[in-house]
């Protein structure tokens, strides 16, 4: 569930750049060149479009962690429970 509410978290920053980043073309549209402010729009434009698609990516991740954990609990503590001991045994072994 971490990762999805990083992901959210990712994209929700993702969001505010692109807002930020819109908010400073149009501030600066008197100084930049007209081949800067498209370059930057088209910029722009690919972000906003690789942002829809890492969305829906974490859409859909959410959605079939979500699906297996159900149909799966045990298998899903197991892991869980498998990866927190080797995290320990490595954890143990530096300090």
């Amino acid at each position: 569930m971490t990762e999805v509410q990083n992901g959210g978290t990712l994209t929700e920053e993702l969001r505010t750049l692109v807002s930020d980043a819109e908010a400073l073309l149009r501030a600066g549209t008197d100084t930049a060149s007209a081949h800067a402010r498209e370059r930057i729009q088209a910029t722009l434009q690919e972000l906003r479009g690789r942002l829809s698609a890492l969305e829906e990516q974490v859409g859909t991740r959410a959605r079939e962690v979500d699906t297996y954990v159900h149909d799966n609990p045990w298998r899903a503590v197991a892991v869980a429970g498998g990866v927190a001991l080797l995290l320990g045994l490595m954890l143990g072994r530096r300090g």
